[in-house]
């Protein structure tokens, strides 16, 4: 991959945010503008990963446990965790992927995370299956800590965490 810079995303980023995160479904859930200004809110971090012609090669969105959301996942490590850093969605770009994009968004968020925050988590799809990103986040360190039904039982996820130094 080309040059890669990661910034701090801004309300000017979301249409190619949500662009990219619609190309994504199933892997990730749809959400409207107003839902990511409100993840943007109260995110600890929106990372926006472009790379040297200035296209958005990726995002990565995460939510201290304190954050208002509504989510199954997050409430799921909110009851089961007094602190963590949640990952609602790590997107990259088809044109992007297997180029070292999730990889730097996970770099650059780990950087970002308070001092004495021991846990990094997230989830990934068993169904609709997502092997791809099951195995990228083993590779960044992730482990399997419980399993639950979503959506009226139409999705299944694995909830997975990362123990932060």
């Amino acid at each position: 991959m080309s040059a890669l810079s990661i910034l701090p995303a801004t309300p000017a980023d979301y249409p190619a945010l949500l662009a990219l995160n619609e190309a994504a479904i199933p892997a990730v859930n749809s959400i409207p503008e107003s839902k990511l200004a409100h993840l943007h809110r109260q995110s600890l971090y929106l990372g926006v990963a472009r790379d040297d012609t200035g296209e958005v090669a990726g995002f990565l969105l995460a939510l201290g446990e304190g954050a208002d959301y509504d989510s199954l996942n997050f409430g799921w490590f909110k009851r089961t965790y007094p602190a963590f850093v949640y990952v609602d969605r790590i997107v990259v770009s088809s044109r992007s992927r297997r180029g070292g994009v999730g990889s730097a968004l996970y770099r650059d968020l780990e950087a970002h995370i308070p001092a004495g925050c021991p846990l990094l988590t997230c989830e990934v799809n068993l169904r609709p299956p997502n092997p791809t990103s099951l195995a990228f986040h083993e590779r960044m360190g992730f482990g399997p800590v419980g399993e639950q039904d979503t959506e009226g039982g139409s999705k299944r996820v694995c909830l997975m965490a990362k123990r932060l130094a």
